[in-house]
């Protein structure tokens, strides 16, 4: 009985999935702004045949016998095969895509799953080169999860997952070939490098005019520097010159003989010297006035006063004694003083 009822059961499992194909997904690669056909693969629809067409869980195409194909949108089509056409690929058409086919009787025959992801196609690849540094450069401007390759010849040189390489080269003689390429497209480009002794010349040249101008410059500026620095020491020492030959002439002419009076008359002397920086002008000395002439030489003609009266003048007048008159002589002698009362 065990064995009858086992062997039931397989022959049950074995029935309910006659004709169906895996549902393992596949990816599917797509150019932006291209079409696309997803395709049934090695499985052939029937006339009375479902055949339902879903972007997730959103129905974007069925087809069924005796009724009129459904489309989600314009950019949806269903071919004489059953296969589903996407027109001009969009970023947001990305995503996984399922194809399920319904028998007469209403069981599912395929469950298909197709992964679509989309991929910008590159652009023609361009070279171009520096004969004073002997680099070469590849670029390309378009393109996703491009594989940038440049050859000399028949020999790959380098590779990168980028959208340029830069190369130093050595050898001129064999062609220069820049390839990109992703999933959904490829391009290359081949050129000859020519740098001739001309060229490389004609940039040395210009790197040493250029070279001897900034040296030019630098020592033109360097010269200016100096000179002015020595010119601004000068006028500081023409400066300090100017102040000491007024304080010179004083000391050799000696201290002025005049009274407080003259001094007030006089208040050019008494200013303070004008500061650094000032320009002063050093005449020659002035004549006196005749006033100020008189007024000396009486004071030179007058003698010095003695001591006494000196200290005299200083204090206040003393009290002069009284002088006793003196008696008369009788002959010739002195008489005796009469006595006291």
């Amino acid at each position: 009985m065990r064995c009858e009822f086992l062997a039931g059961f397989l022959l049950l499992f074995s029935i309910s999935n006659k004709g169906t194909v895996s549902g393992d997904s596949s990816i599917i690669w797509g150019a932006l702004g291209h079409d696309i056909n997803l395709t049934i693969p090695n499985f052939q629809v029937t006339d009375t045949d479902e055949v339902r067409w879903e972007k997730g869980r959103t129905l974007v195409a069925q087809l069924k016998k005796e009724m009129k194909p459904f489309l989600l949108s314009e950019a949806f089509e269903i071919l004489t095969n059953e296969t589903l056409r996407i027109k001009k690929l969009k970023r947001d058409d990305n995503g996984t895509y399922n194809v399920i086919v319904y028998g007469a009787n209403g069981s599912s025959k395929l469950q298909k799953a197709f992964d679509l992801r989309i991929l910008e196609r590159v652009s023609k690849p361009e070279i171009y080169w520096e004969c004073s540094n002997t680099t070469l450069t590849c670029e390309v401007e378009k393109g996703t999860d491009l594989e940038l390759k440049l050859y000399r010849g028949k020999k790959l040189l380098t590779s990168l997952h980028q959208k340029i390489i830069r190369y130093t080269w050595t050898n001129l003689n064999v062609p220069f070939k820049c390839s990109a390429k992703n999933k959904v497209s490829e391009e290359s480009f081949t050129t000859t490098i020519s740098c001739s002794e001309k060229d490389l010349h004609f940039y040395v040249i210009v790197g040493a005019c250029a070279g001897g101008v900034l040296l030019v410059v630098l020592g033109a500026l360097l010269v200016f520097c100096v000179c002015k620095r020595k010119k601004k020491n000068r006028k500081r020492k023409d400066e300090e010159l100017e102040i000491k030959a007024p304080r010179m002439s004083s000391v050799e002419r000696g201290p002025p003989h005049s009274t407080p009076a003259t001094a007030s008359q006089n208040p050019v002397v008494s200013q303070a010297p004008p500061p650094p920086g000032h320009h002063l002008q050093t005449p020659g000395p002035r004549p006196l006035p005749p006033s100020h002439r008189t007024r000396e030489q009486q004071q030179r003609k007058r003698p010095p006063p003695s001591g006494t009266q000196a200290h005299q003048q200083k204090g206040p007048p003393l009290p002069r004694p009284r002088v006793q008159p003196k008696p008369p002589c009788r002959g010739g002698e002195d008489a005796p003083l009469p006595p006291p009362n």
